[in-house]
């Protein structure tokens, strides 16, 4: 058992610090809107995962090339979308910090974005059906127990992580504002960037 939870800490840790669409999601919005507003997003890969395990692993066992192309190309859109709102944000002169003028969203609709950042985008289909996905059914192949404490240390040091993410962030945007607005922007093009290349592998 030791193994699996060895692994399930190690894949989690991997996915945790690797740079994604979700994690600058989870950036900038912690920059705009603090921990208090972005920490619930969190749930969201949790939340998603479920679904995609059981149609990944247990119904279709590998995924269709143009099913992944949909994702991404939906997805790439998507996450243009989030650039535009937080790029107007910027150019609005949103200030950032404990004073921040960003009027408060409700925790479900940033929730919701978190949602739909995990289903449209492809690495939870790819990430289950490629690497998670086998490791599980070897785990069940042991017995419940073995899957249970797989998917306890994978998810437990992966939403860790996040929350952690989350605090550090929110840590920076405490500091001279003119800072703060300069990683929001990096963030922004990073957003661009993603969806740039989500679109380009969905296109070609």
């Amino acid at each position: 058992m030791f193994a699996f939870i060895s692994q399930g800490v190690g894949l989690a840790f991997a996915a945790g610090i690797m740079p994604g669409p979700f994690q600058s999601y989870i950036i900038s919005t912690t920059l705009l809107r603090g921990w208090r507003q972005t920490l619930i997003v969190i749930l969201s890969p949790l939340i998603i995962d479920i679904p995609v395990i059981l149609l990944v692993v247990f119904i279709l066992g590998s995924l269709p090339p143009d099913f992944i192309r949909l994702i991404q190309l939906v997805g790439g859109l998507f996450l243009l979308w989030i650039a535009r709102e937080n790029w107007l944000a910027y150019r609005a002169g949103a200030a950032i910090g404990q004073s921040s003028d960003v009027p408060v969203t409700p925790q479900g609709s940033v929730l919701k974005r978190g949602l739909l950042m995990n289903v449209l985008s492809p690495g939870p289909y790819l990430f289950w059906s490629t690497v998670n996905g086998p490791l599980l059914l070897q785990a069940l192949d042991q017995s419940l127990l073995h899957g249970a404490a797989f998917l306890a240390a994978f998810y437990g040091t992966f939403l860790a992580l996040l929350a952690a993410t989350i605090l550090v962030f929110d840590r920076l945007r405490r500091i001279d504002p003119r800072i703060t607005r300069g990683l929001l922007l990096v963030i922004i093009v990073i957003l661009i960037l993603f969806s740039v290349s989500l679109i380009l592998d969905a296109t070609q």
